[in-house]
C-alpha cells in the first residue's frame, strides 16, 4: 500500500462515480489510459485514483491543486473529447460532484521498527 498523499485547503477535489456498458470496458480503457496521461500531465495536476466497488460502480477521485488548474483541466480538448464518448459510447450511467477543499488533515503512523 502506498503513501497517503496530503491533501492541501484549496485543492480542487473531483469524484466522478460510473458504471461502465459491459460492451464498453475495452475502448473505455484504451481512452482511459490516454486521458489519465495527459491529466498526470496537466500544470497542477495532484493525484488521481479509481476504486471499483463488488457491484461494479467505479469512483475515480482526480485532485488538482487550485481551481485554475482544474478549469485547465476541465476545458481541455482532449478531456472534453472523452466527455462525449464517454456519454454516446462507454457509461451506463454517471455522476460528478468537484469542491474545493475548505479542511485537510493527514496521518501516517510511524513504523514501528
Amino acid at each position: 500500500m502506498g503513501e497517503v498523499g496530503r491533501p492541501l485547503v484549496g485543492q480542487v477535489v473531483t469524484v466522478f462515480r460510473n458504471r461502465l456498458r459491459a460492451e464498453a470496458e475495452d475502448a473505455y480503457r484504451s481512452e482511459l489510459e490516454v486521458v489519465a496521461d495527459l491529466a498526470r500531465s496537466m500544470p497542477g495536476f495532484v493525484e488521481t485514483k479509481t476504486f471499483v466497488a463488488e457491484d461494479g460502480e467505479r469512483a475515480t477521485i482526480v485532485t488538482f491543486a487550485d481551481a485554475e488548474s482544474h478549469r485547465g483541466w476541465r476545458d481541455h480538448p482532449r478531456h472534453r473529447e472523452a466527455q462525449r464518448h464517454g456519454i454516446s459510447d462507454y457509461y451506463a450511467e454517471y455522476s460528478i460532484a468537484v469542491g474545493e477543499t475548505s479542511y485537510a488533515s493527514a496521518f501516517t503512523r510511524p513504523d514501528d521498527a
